[in-house]
């Protein structure tokens, strides 16, 4: 395991840029040549000195010493309540808010996915007299009436995983290009660097979905040896994963390995090898939620990433509490967390560790 570390360390420095080096990743805005609209997208920045974190751990056991030193109010919108991964973000800025010492605020849209609610709520927020707000951006340009006006009344706005499409006070939450960079490099090097692929993609236009796979895109170009036969959206959902794995397999049977742009549509993808009777595929996701652990434990999935959003959402709070003490500003508008020195990668070798110590979900089924 140390050895397949070291190999992706080295093969994501110099596309993701890791924090531990001497540039880190800002964001940016382009557009995308198939959808011909506005995606944000990371670029890279000289930054003078290593960034120090303000939390120790990743996952159920992150922790921080940065206390407030004021009474602050810090808002948290998720994209839904729905989704896991969403309320274990809100669970981890509920943590911090008991550990550094201050109030939070977690709310989410009725409707789930609405970038309107997220802005009548943002607005709510600010009335209410907030002094920060983090956000977990369903839209990267609709966010941003509600992150002007946060920033016209002094309130800094945070931003996890999509980011606005302008720059804010800080993105965090996982670079997702890196993420690509490092799961695909594990697969590569896991076939040898030989083989046919499959990439279900995630939602067209959807900047973190495009981060990742361009990350996936670069890796894979250093193993000329691998072929990606087929790369088609499967919405991150898992229905969707296996239905379109199914039909891909009908015409590509001779394929080696599936990467999903998360877990679901690569456990989607598990169900359609099983159906089809194949059990040697590499199947790769990106998350490290509970049915991709144990679908790692009996084999059916070769790796994750553990994107970590009750880290996310703690580490969040850090930076702006440490704001709101002293006016200190990270050395960025872009911090990923976690990332590969982290070792964040749940394999059969890490999964028992991962599930005993580690896994966000396990805060939110306590």
């Amino acid at each position: 395991m140390k050895k397949l570390l070291s190999l992706l360390l080295v093969g994501v420095m110099g596309g993701a840029l890791l924090l531990s080096g001497c540039s880190v990743p800002t964001q940016g805005v382009k557009t995308d040549p198939e959808t011909k609209t506005e995606v944000p997208v990371v670029e890279t920045t000289t930054n003078e000195g290593d960034e120090e974190l303000p939390v120790t751990g990743i996952g159920a056991i992150v922790d921080s010493d940065v206390r407030a030193t004021g009474t602050f109010k810090i808002g948290y919108i998720a994209k839904n309540t729905t989704n896991p991964y969403m309320v274990a973000q809100a669970a981890g800025v509920t943590k911090a808010g008991e550990v550094m010492g201050f109030e939070a605020i977690t709310q989410a849209p009725a409707t789930a996915d609405s970038v309107e609610e997220q802005v009548k709520i943002m607005e709510d927020m600010i009335q209410s007299g907030v002094d920060a707000i983090i956000v977990h951006c369903a839209d990267s340009n609709g966010i941003m009436p509600g992150v002007r006006k946060a920033q016209d009344a002094g309130i800094i706005v945070l931003t996890i995983g999509t980011p606005a499409s302008e720059a804010t006070f800080l993105r965090t939450g996982v670079n997702y290009y890196e993420t690509g960079n490092t799961i695909a490099t594990a697969v590569a090097e896991e076939l040898g660097g030989k083989g046919n692929m499959i990439i279900l993609e995630g939602p067209a236009g959807a900047a973190n979905a495009i981060e990742r796979l361009n990350g996936i895109k670069d890796a894979l170009a250093k193993y000329p040896g691998i072929e990606i036969v087929a790369s088609q959206t499967a919405n991150f959902k898992r229905t969707e994963g296996m239905s379109v794995t199914e039909n891909l397999l009908q015409k590509y049977t001779d394929v080696q390995a599936i990467i999903g742009m998360n877990d679901e549509s690569s456990l989607g993808a598990v169900q359609a090898l099983k159906a089809a009777g194949k059990t040697d595929v590499l199947v790769a996701g990106f998350d490290g939620s509970t049915d991709a652990t144990a679908a790692i434990e009996s084999g059916d999935m070769f790796i994750t990433y553990n994107t970590d959003p009750y880290g996310s959402g703690f580490i969040a709070c850090a930076y702006a509490v440490k704001y709101l003490n002293d006016g200190t500003k990270p050395s960025s508008t872009f911090i990923p967390f976690p990332t590969a020195i982290n070792d964040p990668l749940i394999t059969k070798d890490t999964v028992v560790d991962y599930k005993t110590n580690i896994a966000w979900w396990k805060i939110i089924q306590k």
